[in-house]
């Protein structure tokens, strides 16, 4: 009986000892909230919460808890209303535009404050064209993840019934509204069935619109984001070739041509040629019944495009084990291979030239070679608007452009009134 109680005792010891252990190593485990944005088609909801649930059975000392938070704009509006009601993020994928904004409400900490110089080396690994919307004062304040640039879409069935190449598509600006007249068609009543071209005035407008003003040789704001350039001539010129497509040359829709339907009416041959970010790729390979192409924007005076798209930031609520937790994340999402993967998977560039080296990238680049345009289009690009209050001065922005394709405003009065606004907003940032 007492070699029962003997053993009954030891037994009871050890399940105390194997408790405690349990309890001890679940407290150890560092808790991240994560929030991520989603603004183009395709399951990529589900890779970035199959990325995570992969990134914590590899690191189950870390948990982490993704949180769809809507498009760009809506995840910063709700990681700063968190901020304020003080319980932020730990780690979120906001604009790489919205850097200056982090940096003003406090609410970001440079990685440089978390890592050793030496350890910071890591950046090195990112393309520099990235790296412009992601680097200010000398510190590091986004890790480039989801990134872009925006491209060219065209039906090349379209194409081939207009009795154009459908392997060549427009290069310049003339020769978009050459092939934009032939593509254009419409029905015995004398309504458009197809349009040429469709360029999105809506969510993006400012977006689609330094494109314009880049291939016209014009830059929208200085380096340290602290002034703006909307109203000069080759600004003014580029807003009004985005008018004269609609109302001259009758080769896109009159009024705000909308960003999220924009993949949509190009999939149901609605439009032949369209401009949307390279995010939308792979949504456009599963989706589009037709042929397709992708190229590089066409040029006026030159070529390029505004890179876009999301950085990592670190936010600067949280504890020393939760930023060490958030750097482990950031770099296990941004790896070679994983950056090769999700470019493969979303259409996204990989954000790194040696993701582009591994073997899956030059399999897919091979059997798809399309998926290297925004890659190679980086050659052209050029960081995406960015200031401080940048969300308020691409406001101004984009109301100036709507009320010019809507025809309510003529495009120097637009651009002059916007230009206007963002001075007053930026005021505080010039003295």
């Amino acid at each position: 009986m007492f070699g029962l109680a003997k053993a009954f005792k030891c037994f009871l010891l050890s399940l105390l000892a194997i408790c405690c252990l349990s309890g001890a190593a679940f407290a150890k485990q560092t808790e991240l909230v994560f929030y991520f944005p989603v603004s183009v088609g395709g399951p990529i909801t589900k890779i970035i919460e199959g990325m995570t649930t992969e990134f914590m059975k590899q690191h189950p000392d870390i948990k982490v808890t993704p949180v769809y938070a809507g498009i760009y704009r809506d995840t910063l509006t709700k990681a700063l209303t968190a901020l304020r009601g003080g319980e932020p993020p730990h780690v979120a994928v906001l604009l790489s535009t919205d850097m200056f904004t982090l940096i003003d409400e406090n609410a970001v900490i440079p990685y440089d404050d978390i890592l050793s110089p030496a350890e910071m080396s890591f950046t090195k690994n990112f393309f520099p064209g990235f790296m412009s919307n992601s680097q200010t004062g000398g510190k590091t304040w986004g890790i480039p993840f989801q990134r872009s640039t925006i491209v060219m879409y065209w039906n090349k069935e379209a194409f081939k019934a207009a009795g154009l190449d459908p392997n060549t598509p427009p290069k310049t600006w003339a020769e978009l509204v050459s092939f934009g007249k032939k593509l254009t068609k419409k029905d015995a009543s004398g309504q458009v069935t197809q349009w040429g071209v469709a360029i999105p005035s809506t969510g993006y407008a400012y977006w689609l619109f330094q494109a314009l003003a880049i291939q016209n040789g014009a830059e929208l704001m200085n380096a340290e984001g602290t002034k703006v350039f909307f109203d000069q001539p080759k600004a003014v010129e580029a807003l009004q070739f985005l008018v004269d497509l609609a109302f001259k040359h009758e080769v896109s829709p009159k009024g705000t041509v909308d960003w999220a339907t924009t993949p949509r009416d190009f999939f149901e041959r609605r439009s032949a040629i369209m401009w949307t970010s390279t995010g939308n790729l792979t949504n456009v390979r599963t989706n589009a019944k037709f042929d397709f192409g992708v190229g590089m924007l066409p040029a006026n005076t030159r070529f390029g495009s505004p890179t876009g798209g999301g950085n990592f930031y670190i936010f600067k609520k949280t504890t020393p084990e939760q930023r060490k937790a958030a750097v482990t994340f950031v770099q296990w999402m941004t790896t070679t291979d994983r950056a090769a993967q999700w470019g493969i998977d979303t259409g996204y560039v990989a954000v790194r030239p040696d993701a582009w080296q591994t073997k899956q990238m030059k399999a897919y680049v091979k059997g798809f070679p399309y998926a290297a345009v925004a890659r190679d289009q980086l050659e052209y690009g050029v960081a995406e608007l960015s200031t401080h209050d940048n969300q308020r001065v691409t406001k101004a922005l984009d109301d100036a452009i709507q009320a010019a394709v809507n025809g309510s405003k003529k495009p120097a009065d637009a651009l002059k009134d916007a230009q206007k606004e963002a001075d007053r907003i930026l005021r505080r940032y010039n003295k």
